[in-house]
């Protein structure tokens, strides 16, 4: 999206160079890697990186509104209500398509967004290793708020860590060794100091949880770094989904990423929204009539995640065998643009920008962001196989 940067960087590409890229990244953690890494970083233009970020803050200004939790209730689905719901999230995620109006400008339209962590981790080690390999020119940076990878490191261990000693606090996930994303929780845990703890490995002794670390001792833990999907946990086996339970009762912990705000700050959240960044939406269960243009929307899960359950090419049919139409919604389709130039095949592109909440702060701020980059019909592995500069990555503004 810069043009100048974007044809610098292909003309200095190497392969060396990528390989050592995976190097780098793998180095001191090997194999954890389970998804591809583009062969390049995303250089955007002050425009658009604007442009998200008036959007970001429209959003923003919608969630800090006194009425959001009354109007978000209906979002969280009967049996999910976990107690001690905090005041605000403390991560907030928004996903922007790259796309070309018919004025022929770039603009960024968003895909969804997220009441929950993401790679807040991983992302940093990425810049490490983008930095330590290719020429980033300054002022680039893919930090965010006037952050540098020390004062951000600081954030983050703030927000997660609360005033905990690391010890006492815990990233708690399913199975997380398996998990795709499980680079980001080894970054994290070195990063932060915290443990990585499987929800089946947590111990309850009246309202208080503990787990044992590496040495077997048993540490109590007074805070949960939630990284659990609750659509995840429901097709676990019975005796993951038992242990589960335990987050539905009322514990004497806190939470960094109350579960409730992933369904509050959602999908869910799309179709009370109107920017002109924000395709329009709308739940499936209030459509009066089926739009003429099929072709033009998507039909969308509430609280799938990660792409699954999405409908491109949606049919009339699709809507009305739909059995929970409440829990669907209707999204004007957003054409990515091919723009990123690459030795082949130009690559589309999406934006991640991901907020930190401090406790107490009246509203959160932008701090790093996650680039993706596709030749598929959609972001993401399954749809780009046998493709090259495609995968994760991250964006320099």
């Amino acid at each position: 999206m810069v043009p100048e940067q974007r044809n610098t960087f292909n003309q200095n590409f190497t392969e060396q160079k990528y390989e050592q890229l995976l190097s780098e990244l793998n180095k001191d953690f090997e194999g954890a890697i389970d998804f591809r890494v583009a062969e390049t970083p995303v250089f955007i233009d002050a425009d658009c990186n604007a442009q998200m970020l008036d959007t970001c803050n429209y959003i923003i200004d919608n969630i800090t509104h006194p009425n959001f939790t009354t109007q978000t209730n209906g979002a969280i689905p009967a049996g999910k209500n976990v107690p001690n719901q905090t005041a605000h999230p403390h991560f907030l995620a928004f996903d922007f398509g790259i796309c070309i109006n018919e004025q022929n400008k770039i603009v960024p339209q968003l895909i969804e967004m997220q009441g929950f962590a993401s790679l807040f981790g991983y992302q940093v080690h990425l810049d490490n290793a983008m930095r330590s390999t290719y020429d980033i020119p300054a002022p680039y940076t893919a930090y965010y708020s006037g952050l540098n990878k020390n004062t951000y490191l600081q954030k983050l261990q703030s927000v997660i860590a609360g005033n905990h000693d690391p010890k006492h606090v815990v990233l708690l996930e399913i199975k997380p060794h398996t998990q795709k994303t499980r680079i980001d929780f080894y970054c994290t845990a070195a990063y932060t100091g915290i443990a990585i703890v499987c929800i089946t490995e947590i111990i309850k002794e009246g309202n208080k949880l503990f787990y044992k670390n590496n040495a077997g001792e048993k540490i109590e833990i007074k805070r949960i770094y939630n990284r659990i999907i609750f659509d995840e946990l429901d097709q676990m086996p019975a005796d993951i989904k038992e242990a589960g339970h335990i987050l539905f009762e009322k514990l004497n912990i806190e939470w960094a990423g109350h579960p409730n705000w992933f369904y509050r700050i959602s999908k869910y959240t799309m179709p009370l929204l109107k920017h002109p960044c924000i395709p329009t939406s709308y739940y499936v269960n209030q459509l009066e009539t089926v739009p003429q243009d099929l072709e033009n929307y998507v039909l969308k899960p509430l609280f799938s995640f990660a792409g699954s359950g999405v409908i491109i090419d949606v049919t009339k049919k699709d809507i009305e065998s739909l059995t929970d139409p409440q829990n669907w919604m209707l999204q004007q389709k957003v054409n990515y643009a091919p723009i990123i130039k690459t030795p082949t095949t130009p690559a589309k592109v999406e934006i991640r920008i991901l907020y930190l909440w401090e406790n107490g702060a009246a509203r959160p701020f932008p701090a790093i962001n996650i680039a993706r980059l596709s030749k598929g019909k959609m972001i993401g592995v399954r749809y780009n196989q046998n493709e090259t500069w495609v995968g994760g990555s991250i964006a320099y503004s």
